[in-house]
């Protein structure tokens, strides 16, 4: 792939985004989806894999989210959709929840961010705006207790500027947690020696991408294009 070519691309969709995701997980894995965009990911899992769901209000075998009959409102996860549960599925109180999350159970957290810095910090729990909220919820739980956290969330902010970044100016919810970043635009793994492009989507340039980015990038030895086959859905390789 050149790195100077123009650009002319179609930014991923959240759905998208949350395939990619889900479709990156190796089999057996045990994994937290944090509220928000990540909630999305229970309903892209592939079929041919067993992976475990947590949802940090007490479900472990959560399914993807309910439709018709199957709503049931006592029945939901972080992000209170309702949600189905696998056979084998099982509900708990907060403190086993949490005892999971803090214990080192789980292999995958992955959640929403509002910025990334290179070393792996994470902020994704209040903004710097006036009217910002704070909602923390179990974030920092999760960041620091699952092997490995991934955050998904847009390239850019809505005013264009970079959410990966030299350093968060934003509070942070963990130190050097992140592992790797799922965006619109890109697949970028956390390195010891800062932001590593793992993929990319088809039509953007390297140098465009990095002209969105706050702090250096580096190609992966391998990088790969992000396409879309004929129903729509991302994939690389």
């Amino acid at each position: 792939m050149s790195t100077t070519a123009a650009s002319t691309f179609q930014p991923l969709s959240r759905a998208q985004i949350s395939y990619l995701v889900a479709h990156d997980f190796p089999d057996g894995s045990i994994v937290n989806l944090g509220i928000g965009m990540p909630t999305q990911v229970a309903d892209y899992l592939p079929q041919d894999r067993e992976i475990l769901l947590h949802s940090e209000n007490g479900i472990l075998g959560m399914g993807r989210a309910a439709v018709g009959d199957e709503i049931d409102l006592d029945l939901i996860n972080a992000s209170r959709t309702p949600v189905t549960l696998l056979a084998g599925g099982s509900i708990t109180e907060h403190t086993i929840s949490f005892a999971m999350m803090r214990g080192g159970h789980l292999d995958y957290s992955v959640l929403g961010g509002f910025q990334v810095a290179a070393n792996g910090d994470l902020a994704n729990w209040i903004t710097s705006g006036p009217d910002a909220i704070a909602a923390i919820g179990g974030a920092m739980d999760l960041a620091i207790g699952a092997r490995n956290v991934i955050v998904m969330m847009e390239h850019v902010a809505k005013d264009q500027t970079p959410k990966l970044m030299m350093q968060c100016t934003y509070p942070l919810t963990g130190a050097g947690v992140v592992n790797q970043v799922y965006t619109d635009l890109a697949i970028i793994d956390v390195t010891p020696n800062g932001f590593e492009v793992r993929a990319i989507v088809d039509g953007l340039s390297f140098d465009a991408l990095q002209q969105k980015t706050g702090a250096p990038l580096t190609p992966a030895p391998s990088l790969k294009t992000i396409y879309r086959n004929h129903q729509g859905s991302p994939t690389y390789g």
